[in-house]
């Protein structure tokens, strides 16, 4: 827990902003202000609840009082009902709306910006879902025997069942399909629009087209297993990955990996592959401009990538290759086992042998002319830098890309011994008790580097290597982190004390203009 318990009340607490300014050189400053979200009293808070809204801007969170709970939003605290359900609160896309899932009486409701929906029997879980606009929210629900999906308090049409995990929205929020469940079979359901009937179709499995112009799900249909794009069903297979199809990113292309027998294959653009023993989760991919694929297999005990059509040579193992294409498409970078140890595979040019090999989010900077990973060797991790090992550390923080969007710079988190420290351009910060997860984030113009460290239990944000203001909490799970509004402006979310804060930070322009990192 984050601080001693006491008992929180219902109460709605008055928004006021306070203005700090402070030196961290003779002629530089960061301003920043404090805007109060809530007060929290910990004895009726339940951490693991907190939800920061996705512009970084709110909070919400689920309290207990007694055998009560409730969700308080921004400081405001909601109705007290039997239970709220695990996972919520959620915040819609643009962060202005937020639902639960809440039981009273034995009943579940949804409620949706402070507004009560009608009591239910049961509520699916993973919905509530909103629209990617944010304007609809949509959730399945039971009642007297029968399920239908309710879209803006609006009750669709009742089924015998809804398929697990297949209410969704299109990108452009203008359509809404799930699968419905009757006695003699399974459709889908477009914009309140009964499609074809088949024996089954499969949990989680629609997907729209990124131009949100085409709909595919996998279907079971005389104990055979097809793609259905757009009502057009595909050939009969023994099985089909539910993990593996995909629409390219200009939704022109299709993909998937499925069983003939015993053997797998990759079926790209309705064009089949050789078999191979098997073909790994989350394969095949496209690249970025939607032009090339990829995908990785099994030939007996061994494994290969194949690009383009083309396989590489054997190895004993490929990790993820869920990254594998460079932002441009030109370029490839992969993980192999080779007997016991681990290579980086960049442009089918093996790079040396060490214990393991780990990305750093994407191997290639955003100009695609550099590549970084991090390298385990002697029981130590060193970041490899366009081929150049770096100083060797007890661990390297794995997760984003090291590289600055203008790919000229570097940052990234280490470990000495039980301290944690910032590399950014090769250069070593101080060394901080730990470091906020999600590690340094670049400015948009790569001008300032920033990271949350901790220093005798207190929290601040590490600009271009000063330490700001100190807090006991600076949030960067459930949502939160440090969000750049701009090249010299950013904003996180804060405890202190009993209070939590929205922190806005401003750089003056006069640090802007005499930082030079060419």
């Amino acid at each position: 827990m984050l601080k001693d318990h006491l008992i929180l009340f219902p109460i709605i607490f008055f928004t006021f902003v306070t203005i700090a300014t402070y030196a961290i050189e003779n002629d530089i400053y960061r301003v920043s202000s404090e805007k109060l979200l809530s007060k929290v009293y910990f004895s009726s808070w339940v951490p693991e609840t907190l939800k920061v809204s996705p512009d970084g801007r709110r909070i919400a969170y689920t309290a207990q009082v007694g055998e009560k709970s409730f969700v308080v939003i921004d400081g405001k605290a909601g109705k007290q009902y039997d239970g709220i359900v695990e996972g919520m609160p959620i915040f819609s896309p643009d962060s202005k709306r937020v639902a639960y899932v809440a039981w009273l009486r034995g009943k579940a409701l949804v409620v949706v910006d402070g507004k009560e929906g009608k009591e239910y029997d049961d509520i699916m879980e993973g919905t509530p879902i909103f629209s990617p606009d944010s304007k609809y929210i949509a959730y399945a629900v039971t009642k007297d025997e029968s399920m239908f999906v309710v879209v803006n308090g609006i009750e669709e049409n009742k089924y015998d069942g809804i398929g697990d995990s297949t209410l969704i929205y299109s990108p452009d929020s203008k359509n809404l399909a799930y699968a419905a469940i009757t006695t003699d079979g399974m459709f889908m359901v477009v914009n309140g629009i009964e499609r074809k009937k088949y024996d089954a179709i499969l949990e989680g499995s629609p997907v729209f087209s990124p131009d949100s112009n085409s709909l595919a799900y996998i279907v079971q249909s005389n104990g055979k297993y097809h793609l259905v794009v757009n009502g057009k069903m595909g050939k009969a297979y023994d099985g089909i990955a539910g993990n593996s199809y995909i629409f390219s990113p200009d939704s022109k292309r299709t993909a998937y990996a499925a069983w003939l027998g015993e053997k797998m294959l990759a079926v790209i653009d309705g064009q089949e592959s050789k078999l191979y023993d098997a073909i790994m989760e989350n394969t095949p991919i496209f690249s970025p401009d939607s032009t090339r694929t990829a995908f990785s297999a099994w030939i007996g005990e061994k494994a290969v990538v194949v690009i383009d059509g083309k396989e590489s040579i054997l190895y004993d193992s490929i990790l993820e290759i869920d990254s594998i294409f460079s932002p441009d498409s030109k370029r490839t970078a992969y993980k192999a086992w080779i007997g016991s140890q681990m290579v980086a595979v960049i442009d089918e040019q093996i790079g040396k042998p060490y214990d393991a090999v780990m990305e750093i989010g994407s191997m290639f900077s955003p100009d695609c002319k550099r590549t970084a990973y991090i390298a385990w060797s002697a029981k130590k991790m060193m970041a490899v830098i366009d081929g150049k090992e770096n100083k060797p550390y007890n661990a390297i923080m794995e997760g984003k890309s090291i590289f600055s969007p203008n790919s000229k710079r570097t940052a990234y988190v280490a470990w000495v011994n039980e301290k944690v420290l910032a590399v950014v351009d090769g250069k070593e910060e101080k060394l901080y008790e730990a470091i906020g997860a999600g590690g340094p984030i670049f400015s948009p113009d790569s001008m300032f580097v920033a990271y949350v460290g901790r220093l005798n239990n207190k929290q601040f944000v590490v600009l271009n290597g000063k330490a700001g203001k100190e807090y006991d909490v600076i949030f960067t799970t459930s949502g939160g982190k440090i969000f750049f509004d701009s090249p010299d402006s950013f904003h996180y979310i804060a405890l202190v004390n009993d209070y939590i804060y929205l922190v806005e930070e401003f750089i003056k322009q006069d640090f802007k203009q005499s930082a030079n990192f060419d």
